[in-house]
């Protein structure tokens, strides 16, 4: 097929390696990366953002595949290429964290917050790791702790700045929401509590419109994507189900509730080895989750 030969640029890779991502075949999609990284670096236009935002789609690959070590190696080159990238610093605590290095973890997270304060997945993420480090070191945890470095405020500058200039909404939602502003956040609040009502009387497609609804107002709350999701479980319509979890799971790399419900719309959808890896997540944070065991017992005997 000789069309095929036609050499790709690294642009292209990229994109291929996007398409792979999204439609969750990581592998894949760490290859593609591979090579753009590869044919980019040849280049000699070595321009440090690209490389570093390759680097960065590679490990979220590497981390979805489990592969947690080869996501810290890729989170650490990116952050060298481009300092402070709060991505490469969320997906590199998630990989930490996976591994039970929780301090490192811990820093990461932290330096997160320190980026943007309004990002859920961090708070959870410090939330999570104190737990886990009062339970292994005890009240003196904090002096166990690698440094945490300060964020540079030209740092945390030029990022609001380039998230206001940024044409992409859904990579946005962090800064909007703040220019949105307390009233917008208190609507969504309220919205997302009348969704919560509806679903407690089991009226699924009356709190699926509150949940959107409160979304617009802050699409940044996480729960609010998977309490819609399982409005979208019950009302059989398991794509968007799926993209909800995804969107969650954007936010909070490790949402129990996400990777179940995703789990749960993917064995609707026949997808059996997608419904294996997301109970395989949630086995992997809770590995008594009796829920998860009971629902990949059934996947497995999936034909």
């Amino acid at each position: 097929m000789p069309q095929k030969r036609r050499s790709q640029s690294w642009t292209e890779l990229k994109q291929a390696g996007n398409e792979r991502f999204r439609t969750g075949q990581y592998g894949e999609a760490v290859n593609l990366y591979s090579q753009s990284i590869q044919l980019l670096e040849k280049s000699g236009q070595k321009n440090k953002e690209d490389l570093g935002i390759l680097y960065s789609n590679r490990a979220a690959s590497y981390l979805k595949d489990g592969n947690c070590s080869e996501c810290i190696k890729d989170c650490t080159t990116s952050l060298e290429l481009v300092p402070f990238g709060f991505k490469a610093l969320l997906r590199r605590a998630s990989a930490y964290e996976a591994l039970e290095r929780y301090r490192q973890a811990y820093v990461d997270y932290k330096t997160v917050l320190q980026i943007d304060w309004n990002i859920p997945a961090a708070h959870d993420g410090v939330n999570r790791m104190t737990k886990a480090l009062t339970d292994i070191d005890g009240p003196s945890w904090r002096e166990k702790l690698p440094p945490i470095p300060t964020v540079p405020m030209s740092v945390k500058e030029s990022l609001a700045q380039a998230a206001s200039s940024a044409p992409n909404p859904q990579q946005n939602s962090v800064i909007d929401n703040k220019k949105k502003g307390p009233e917008a956040a208190k609507k969504a609040k309220a919205l997302k509590e009348e969704g919560n009502a509806f679903v407690k009387k089991g009226e699924h497609k009356k709190a699926m419109d509150k949940y959107t609804q409160s979304l617009s107002q802050d699409p940044t709350e996480v729960t609010t994507y998977t309490n819609r999701a399982l409005c979208y479980l019950s009302l059989k319509m398991y794509k968007e189900a799926v993209r909800d979890c995804e969107e969650a799971l954007r936010l909070d790399s490790a949402n129990i509730k996400a990777f179940y419900r995703r789990a749960q719309a993917n064995k609707e959808l026949k997808n059996k080895k997608s419904a294996i890896e997301d109970l395989n997540s949630v086995l992997k944070i809770e590995p008594n989750n009796t829920v998860a065991q009971k629902l990949m017992q059934e996947v497995q005997m999936m034909k």
